[in-house]
């Protein structure tokens, strides 16, 4: 743990010498694939937690956000989160604190909340900016002697951080947004700092979020969303990780430390969301306070599902799936054929080369094909290369729509599309 002048960590007995907490994120239990379900990749994930919890001796879990993939989650995704649960209460770990993320309904997540304490599974689903002491937990050992604070605050909505002001720029949105969240945390940390004092021990103060912070890296096809209506609206870690003896943040898929005056980690997705995440690590943090010292280190997560993205020609895909088939390890494909040749049959072709294999290609893109249909302007790129936000700008361009008019669409365009992505307000 770092001490620092505004956070004077009395020494005693008030608390144990040692505590374990493991920090996971971004679980998206009920997302598929290209249409195919991945329920056991997530119950096999979900084992692997609970035998963890038990073999690492983790005192606390944190679960820092999108728990779900959709506000409506289904019911076989449910039954694997109650599941867990239950099971997470037998294996010696005194703590679940689970905070939503921006694609969770916390209504959803709040309601059983009552109910989970009685596993001492803390449940905070959603933000309340005129009460941010409900987001200061305090959790007690089995002697009933304060061992740790954690500040729970869930994803925090547009609605949760500013008032709607005609006229306003989106750089006046994004700037109010911003200290909006730095503004938030610096509040339910000095109702943690006040509450340590008052214990008079040397209880760490652990933040949780799901948020982008400013530094953050993504890959494509992770899954990924902007999370306010503007693209350059990210917190800055510096600020909000400084009254904290570790951050547990989650919303980015790729494992990261996050440069800040505090630990600070995005302990990254258990499962690759798409084939853009193929073939990279997957990991949980744990974290253990001693004797006034943090030690963090990450433990990786057994691949349960191999993805691999193959790009090429025709000879080299069928080298490679070849190649593949002979290791006779189930793999899901995503194919991107990419030659002068034009190839009408390429499905056909691939379904003949993966049969009788554990292999099975889940999405095929042929770049030239569809080239030759559409006539893109662009040799090298298809419209599944670009995002929503790089159809809207293709828009302006092909209608020259004046410079002076496009700044205000952007701005309802992105209005829009967060309106689409805010699953809270469409699951009500």
């Amino acid at each position: 743990m770092q001490n620092s002048p505004d956070k004077p960590l009395a020494t005693g007995d008030t608390v144990p010498q040692s505590l374990r907490i493991l920090h996971t994120s971004d679980w998206h239990l009920g997302r598929s694939l290209h249409g195919r379900k991945r329920y056991a990749e997530f119950e096999a994930f979900l084992g692997w937690l609970s035998e963890t919890l038990t073999r690492e001796a983790v005192d606390v879990l944190l679960v820092a956000g999108d728990i779900f993939d959709n506000g409506t989650p289904s019911n076989r995704a449910q039954e694997l989160y109650y599941q867990f649960l239950g099971r997470a209460a037998a294996t010696g770990c005194r703590h679940v604190v689970i905070v939503a993320g921006n694609h969770d309904s916390p209504t959803f997540l709040d309601a059983p909340r009552q109910l989970l304490r009685a596993l001492d599974v803390h449940v905070v689903g959603s933000s309340s900016p005129d009460n941010p002491a409900d987001e200061v937990l305090v959790l007690h050992d089995p002697r009933g002697r304060a061992e740790l604070i954690v500040c729970a605050v869930p994803f925090l909505r547009d609605r949760d951080l500013r008032q709607v002001e005609s006229g306003e720029s989106v750089a006046d949105k994004e700037r109010k947004l911003i200290e909006g969240v730095h503004s938030h945390y610096r509040e339910v940390a000095q109702i943690a700092l006040a509450k340590r004092r008052e214990l008079g021990g040397a209880v760490p103060v652990v933040g949780m979020g799901h948020l982008f912070a400013t530094g953050g890296r993504v890959v494509d096809d992770d899954g990924v969303r902007e999370l306010y209506v503007g693209s350059l609206a990210r917190v800055d870690a510096e600020v909000i990780a400084r009254d904290f003896d570790y951050l547990a943040l989650g919303h980015l898929h790729i494992p990261q430390s996050v440069t800040a005056a505090s630990p600070t980690r995005y302990s990254g997705s258990p499962l690759p969301m798409g084939f853009g995440e193929a073939g990279q690590p997957k990991s949980v943090c744990l974290v253990d306070f001693r004797d006034g010292q943090t030690d963090i280190r990450t433990l990786e997560i057994p691949a349960f599902q191999r993805l691999e993205r193959l790009r090429g020609d025709w000879p080299q895909i069928a080298a490679r799936l070849q190649e593949l088939g002979r290791a006779r390890t189930s793999v899901w494909l995503e194919v991107f054929y990419d030659s002068a040749e034009v190839i009408g049959d390429l499905r056909s072709r691939l379904d003949t080369a993966v049969e009788g294999t554990e292999l099975e290609v889940l999405a095929v893109k042929n770049t030239r094909l569809v080239q030759s249909v559409l006539g893109q302007i662009h040799a090298d790129e298809t419209l599944d290369d670009l995002d929503p936000g790089d159809v809207f700008e293709r828009c302006l361009e092909t209608h020259a729509v004046p410079g002076d008019q496009r700044e205000g669409l952007r701005a309802a365009y992105r209005e829009i599309m967060q309106q689409i992505n805010d699953v809270d307000e469409r699951a009500e």
